[in-house]
């Protein structure tokens, strides 16, 4: 798999992830990584008969875990363990491919990093880094047997001064606060370890045995999780006050009660009266009907009359507060449209009214 597309992989499986922008790392956090290493092909220098010989490798894997310390300004130190393998795909001498080869190439120790995150306010946070450590080289039975000797065997460790470069890109899980799917890229580096290397001759017996110096370069690709202890929850977005409610439509029927065989008004009945005054205007209307009612205590010719004067009153009303006259139609149907229907004779006080409708 080849760098760009390792990086284009680890972002395609994070966007659906990232749903908002991450604060800056603040206090404790630990993270851990895996993925793809490249070790860079290397001379296995000895000064003798292995003089030539160089070592090329197949693609490997590898992965870190580190603690580190967030300053909350986008500034990050860290502490990490890592380890990369690759397993020995090709061993010349010279001009000449050498048959039966096999071993493996290790490399672990510990860095101290500093790293710096761009909080951009996206849900991306693109980071670079850099750091110091100790690695040790490992080859495991790196062999092989070539022409006029039986074989030769590099099979040692040594530590030495490591270093690396870090550039990479955390994506925030909304759901979980603190939580990050990391990518990044890696280079590490160490100076040259020397390596016991043995030359032996077709009858076993050794002929060389020197120290061989070996060059260790690594590049990966790891995708990872980091997890920040005590991150800030971002605030909640603040709602929208929703805008203030429609004042509501004036009513257009308005209902006016009378006291038994009375059409003078009460107080409350000219304040029902001034407010349907007050709203004729608003609600545009081209008529008002005034219709009189009476209840069924007195006889129909006696109801009917009564209903008339209290619509009169109510109509005079109107008028008296700026209603133009000549928009009011006045209606009489004494005891016939009762409210609350009775039998005759009952004394109702919801149906001694008079309903004024805008029109």
């Amino acid at each position: 798999m080849s760098l760009k597309k390792a990086l284009l992989a680890a972002t395609v499986l994070a966007l659906p992830l990232a749903a908002q922008a991450q604060t800056p790392v603040t206090g404790v956090y630990i993270g851990a990584g895996a993925g793809w290493n490249h070790l860079q092909d290397t001379d296995i220098g000895t000064g003798g008969v292995a003089q030539d010989l160089k070592a090329e490798f197949d693609e490997g894997f590898g992965g870190v875990l580190s603690i580190g310390y967030g300053f909350g300004n986008g500034l990050r130190a860290e502490i990490e363990g890592n380890y990369r393998q690759n397993d020995v795909s090709k061993l010349t001498l010279g001009s000449t491919t050498l048959p039966r080869i096999g071993g493996t190439a290790r490399t672990y120790g510990a860095m101290a990093n500093v790293l710096y995150d761009f909080n951009l306010g996206l849900p991306v946070v693109p980071y670079v880094g850099g750091g110091v450590g100790y690695a040790w080289t490992d080859y495991d039975t790196v062999r092989s047997r070539g022409p006029g000797l039986s074989s030769v065997t590099t099979d040692d460790n040594e530590g030495q001064f490591a270093y690396q470069g870090i550039a990479g890109a955390a994506f925030p899980i909304a759901a979980v606060p603190g939580l990050a799917l990391t990518a990044e890229y890696r280079f590490l580096g160490t100076l040259r370890p020397e390596l016991s290397t043995v030359t032996r001759n077709t009858a076993g017996a050794v002929t060389s045995n020197r120290d061989a110096k070996v060059d260790n370069y690594n590049h990966s690709v790891f995708v990872g999780l980091r997890y920040a202890f005590n991150q800030p929850v971002p605030p909640a977005p603040v709602p929208v006050a929703p805008a203030p409610a429609a004042a509501p439509a004036p009513a257009r029927t308005y209902l006016v009660f009378f006291d038994w065989d009375r059409y003078n008004l009460t107080e409350r009945a000219r304040q029902i009266i001034a407010e349907a005054a007050q709203n004729a205007g608003r609600v545009q209307s081209t008529r008002i009907e005034v219709a009189g009612h009476a209840d069924r205590s007195g006889s129909p010719q006696y109801n009917q009359r009564l209903s008339q004067r209290r619509a009169d009153a109510v109509a005079a009303e109107l008028v008296r507060l700026g209603v133009n006259r000549s928009s009011i139609v006045v209606q009489a149907f004494g005891e016939s449209r009762p409210l609350v229907p009775t039998a005759d004779g009952v004394r109702e006080p919801q149906n001694r009214r008079v309903e004024i409708v805008l029109r």
